[in-house]
């Protein structure tokens, strides 16, 4: 493993995972005691006498590898560097590499933006499915809807509004025949664009950020299959709407890394 600047030693990756999953005092995660003795690189609590590790109760309860290395292949995928690219850095399998980025990509927050003042809403396919991806104008926010279908109708147009967008909102779309009189089944103000007379004002944004999708994935991971599409749309939305996620992947952990107990 390369030793880069931008990785911190191991004992501090240790402190960030205890700040961020324990807070200021270490506790016991099944009793919350913090009757909590520390031996090896384990802790047992004097209350319940449980034993358990800084991340048995999390997420990363499966951990085999050493902090620091965790902590590179989570600075790869967090600042988004290309696949190939991170094979190379961190030494370990394309195979294993995909299975880390597919961990941290299903442990992203699953909850959506609502949509609202000024939306623009498109709709776009992938081989057997149709993605629907709407953006709120004038911020970071976006939602989408996968459909396993590319025959998409009116009524997963409506489903997407109900879902995403409030009412009273400005909803700006390409003019397709899905969206006529669309706010008479949901109450927004419809205006559109009619792309053979070259009108695309009312809908530039998004259409550019399908166009952030595809280089996203073509550059991140080199191609994209239906069943991954729905996962890597939403990893795409959490990046444009967290920016500062490239910044430091301990801003992606301090949002996904919590203790779970059953």
């Amino acid at each position: 493993m390369y030793q880069l600047n931008q990785i911190p030693s191991e004992t501090q990756v240790k402190k960030y995972l205890k700040q961020i999953i324990f807070g200021h005092n270490l506790y016991c995660p099944e009793c919350k005691s913090r009757q909590v003795r520390h031996y090896e690189n384990r802790y047992r609590c004097n209350r319940c006498r449980i034993k358990f590790s800084l991340v048995s109760h999390t997420w990363l309860k499966n951990l085999k590898i050493d902090y620091q290395q965790f902590w590179l292949i989570l600075w790869c995928w967090t600042t988004q560097i290309p696949l190939r690219q991170s094979v190379a850095l961190t030494k370990i399998s394309e195979v294993t590499l995909r299975r880390w980025f597919d961990l941290f990509r299903d442990n992203l927050p699953k909850d959506q933006e609502i949509l609202g003042h000024l939306v623009q809403l498109d709709e776009a396919f992938f081989r057997l499915v149709g993605l629907m991806l709407g953006k709120q104008i004038g911020s970071r926010k976006l939602a989408y809807e996968v459909l396993n279908t590319t025959n998409i109708q009116r009524h997963h147009a409506t489903h997407f509004l109900k879902q995403h967008v409030a009412p009273e909102t400005q909803l700006n779309t390409d003019g397709a025949s899905i969206y006529k009189e669309i706010d008479q089944w949901w109450p927004v103000t419809h205006k559109f664009d009619i792309h053979r007379k070259w009108e695309f004002s009312q809908t530039s944004e998004i259409e550019g950020m399908f166009g952030c999708f595809r280089t996203f994935v073509r550059r991140m991971y080199h191609h994209v299959t239906s069943t991954k599409l729905e996962e890597l749309v939403r990893e795409f939305c959490f990046r444009f709407s967290s920016p500062q996620m490239s910044d430091n992947p301990r801003y992606y952990l301090e949002k996904t890394l919590r203790i779970c107990t059953n």
